[in-house]
């Protein structure tokens, strides 16, 4: 679909660990799910308290209906949202043994391995989600994302284009494209992109975080320590803080040591 480009790792590659899966998708899946795991961390585990079914109590339904599609997707959902990675891959692993042609079971398979850490085989999977005649925004900007920690950042970039040619300027597309240009170490215009990204969309802490950690690799720790505890309360804002500080030191670190 998009031309292959180099597999050599960018200079910023070094900040991949300190990455979480990149947003997998327009409702933030696009999950990534905290982009920046390290100053965010993963989803807190489903509660009844949010209004969604205690876990155990969903795994029974899945136990009763294993190929029942729509009861794998919540429950697959569920055991991704609260950290439990390998056990949703399996989970929609078996589901689309059974159903291999469901575009949902599939969508939510790439996103578990992506989840994995099994980049290459989410991109794919991603892929026969949908397709070119019917492309979907969502998995075009997952595909990228799965793209840009294979460290394949220019084909990634090519498949944010798409997405954005269906949805111009939305902000979680932007906000990959925004750190996959942070990964190529073009930060101003990473800077550029997130900052339409912060414009469109001021609530969404995930923005605000990528977007800080950007101006805080360009030096600017004051305006990006404003921007990572903006509507957070003192102890996380604390501490999402100090990880922004290690993050940028251990950049530091290496550019002394080339």
């Amino acid at each position: 679909m998009f031309k292959r480009s180099s597999l050599a790792p960018s200079p910023a590659r070094f900040l991949l660990p300190a990455l979480a899966v990149l947003a997998l998708g327009g409702c933030q899946t696009t999950g990534l799910d905290d982009v920046t795991g390290a100053l965010g961390g993963r989803p807190e585990p489903v509660a009844a308290a949010d209004g969604k079914p205690e876990m155990a109590a969903l795994r029974e339904r899945y136990r009763a209906k294993p190929d029942n599609p729509n009861i794998v997707l919540e429950y697959g959902k569920a055991l991704r949202d609260s950290g439990q990675h390998a056990q949703a891959v399996a989970v929609f692993e078996q589901a689309v043994l059974a159903h291999p042609s469901n575009k949902a079971l599939l969508a939510g398979y790439g996103r578990a391995l992506a989840d994995n850490g099994n980049f290459q085989q989410a991109f794919d999977v991603l892929g026969r989600a949908h397709s070119p005649e019917d492309p979907d925004w969502r998995i075009l900007s997952a595909q990228g994302a799965a793209l840009d920690q294979l460290g394949r950042n220019e084909e990634a970039q090519q498949y944010y284009a798409a997405a954005l040619k269906i949805v111009p300027e939305e902000p979680t597309v932007l906000s990959n494209l925004g750190l996959s240009y942070m990964l190529q170490n073009n930060l101003p215009k990473a800077e550029q992109v997130l900052g339409r990204a912060y414009q469109r969309n001021q609530n969404n802490a995930r923005i605000r975080t990528n977007l800080a950690l950007v101006l805080g690799l360009q030096g600017r720790e004051t305006e990006a320590e404003i921007l990572v505890k903006a509507d957070l309360p003192p102890d996380q804002a604390a501490a999402k803080i100090t990880a922004l500080r290690q993050l940028l030191a251990k950049k530091q670190q290496q550019r002394a040591e080339k």
